[in-house]
């Protein structure tokens, strides 16, 4: 009995510490669980610079060798200019990395400052940026989730709906234009924490027309009334034409890699560190097709941007610079003797990445002029001033080592008039071609400028074990995972879109 009475009362006592214990977890319960780097509500303007670096950043960077700037005689570091089959799913990384990062990031900022009249310019720079990651997404893939996007959060939406490419044109630009016209030079802004513009409302306004330019121009092949409508709308609000409006986001160049050009850092890292011209992790070198003809036409940024290891030392002279065959599938012996990006220009790392430029705009303008969009300026003149300010640009990106001479300029435009006499197909290749030299390295754009124009005129790789039959892609591929996470709206998409392949045509793509 009194073994009994003793466990029963060291029970009772272990009961009674256990209560106790539990008693004093929970009065403390809410301190002890709440995380003290928290914040209960967000502040836009610390998210707003975080969106735009990361749009700024997320670039599908193989596309240099699609559009034939690079290759590598490596398969898998090639395949932006093989198409290697084995290697197709790199292709989606523009996309897995958008939606968690910047496409998210906006819409919170957006979210947070909606409703609020004070933060006019907020809302409408936020809108406008918005577009600019929409659009470079949409351009790659075609039909995306945008209506629903990033909505998991806020409404719950884990797997949403794909919108046509058509529906989501209509949208930003609807939104650029409301946007565009909502900015207020006496309400603030984000001002330093805006990486591009530092708040300044009228530069803001001139990047949202010239986006309106961009997205108008796209549709030339589907909808050219509607295409017209949108071009004279953005020419009237006025777009980005001095250099001092480029739009840009600067890089210290040291520190984090945060700090770094992403582009700079990105090729430096996978193949031009060591800069002796053989040690290329990846193989990477400038294509024949680009130095060829930069060589040929006597071309003054060929010395700026590439370079060509001999005996170990740096030469920038034209006449030596040669590029590589796409069409290697081994290291070749001469492999040094193969020019690669410079190391004080292209891979600065300090080096500003520009988003929108002047040479684009007046490109842009040319092919405005040409079909009789545009009195401002004849073709020909539009077409110099493109050329001129894509020469410039290359002092804003590294300043003296980027200079190219005003009697430079003129020589070149000088023996590269435009062909006013041609037809309109002739004068669209001469635009679009000099567009392909001026916009380097925008690869992205210039993709997007090639599938809608046809120019320049690249003649495919048709590297054994390709992914295409031997011909350039006209879009990226879905990541796996919207197959399996979000099934039903990625069946959607292709039923209504075509085959998730390389092949399929977006909505503004027409044949």
């Amino acid at each position: 009995m009194k073994n009994f009475i003793k466990k029963h009362l060291l029970k009772t006592a272990l009961l009674i510490s256990g209560v106790a214990s539990m008693q004093s977890c929970s009065k403390n319960f809410a301190e002890i669980n709440t995380n003290p780097d928290a914040v209960a509500t967000s502040t836009p303007q610390f998210i707003f610079t975080k969106a735009q670096y990361d749009g700024t950043s997320n670039m599908l960077n193989l596309l240099l060798g699609t559009m034939q700037y690079t290759t590598s005689y490596n398969d898998v570091a090639g395949f932006g200019s093989k198409y290697i089959q084995s290697q197709s799913t790199s292709s989606s990384s523009a996309f897995s990395n958008a939606y968690p990062n910047e496409i998210n990031e906006i819409t919170e900022v957006i979210k947070a400052v909606t409703g609020d009249a004070t933060k006019v310019n907020l809302l409408a720079e936020a809108r406008i940026w918005r577009v600019y990651c929409f659009s470079r997404l949409t351009d790659l893939y075609g039909d995306i989730p945008y209506s629903q996007a990033a909505q998991g959060y806020n409404s719950s939406i884990y797997s949403p709906v794909y919108d046509a490419q058509k529906d989501i044109y209509a949208n930003m630009l609807a939104e650029l234009d409301a946007a565009a016209q909502s900015l207020d030079a006496s309400k603030a802004t984000f001002g330093s924490s805006d990486l591009i513009y530092s708040g300044n409302t009228t530069q803001w306004k001139k990047f949202a027309y010239s986006l309106m330019l961009r997205l108008g121009m796209r549709m030339t092949k589907v909808d050219v009334a509607a295409a017209q409508t949108w071009v004279t709308k953005a020419i009237t609000g006025g777009v980005i034409m001095a250099d001092a409006d480029i739009a840009k986001v600067a890089y210290v160049g040291s520190g984090q890699d945060i700090n770094k050009n992403p582009l700079a850092l990105s090729l430096l890292n996978s193949d031009y560190i060591k800069a002796d011209g053989n040690s290329n992790t990846e193989g990477g070198k400038y294509q024949d097709v680009f130095i060829n003809y930069l060589k040929q036409n006597n071309d003054p940024r060929l010395p700026v941007i590439s370079v060509v290891y001999t005996t170990g030392t740096a030469d920038t002279t034209s006449v030596n610079q040669k590029g590589m065959s796409a069409m290697l599938s081994a290291k070749p012996s001469n492999f040094v003797t193969f020019s690669e990006p410079r190391q004080n220009t292209l891979l600065l790392l300090s080096s500003p990445r520009l988003v929108f430029t002047a040479a684009e705009s007046y490109f842009l303008l040319a092919e405005a002029a040409l079909r009789g969009w545009y009195s401002g300026a004849t073709v020909s003149a539009s077409y110099q001033n493109g050329i001129s300010a894509s020469m410039r640009q290359w002092a804003v990106i590294a300043g003296s080592a980027g200079s190219i001479t005003t009697n430079q300029i003129d020589t070149y435009i000088k023996y590269h008039q435009l062909t006013t006499s041609g037809t309109f197909d002739q004068q669209m290749a001469q635009i679009y071609t000099q567009f392909w030299v001026g916009v380097f390295p925008d690869a992205q754009e210039v993709f997007a400028s090639y599938r809608r124009t046809g120019y320049p005129a690249l003649t495919p790789n048709n590297y054994v074990g390709n992914a295409t039959g031997g011909l350039i892609f006209r879009r990226m591929l879905y990541p796996l995972s919207e197959q399996n996470l979000n099934t039903v709206s990625y069946k959607a998409a292709i039923a209504r879109q075509g085959a998730d392949s390389f092949l399929t045509r977006i909505w503004w793509d027409k044949q």
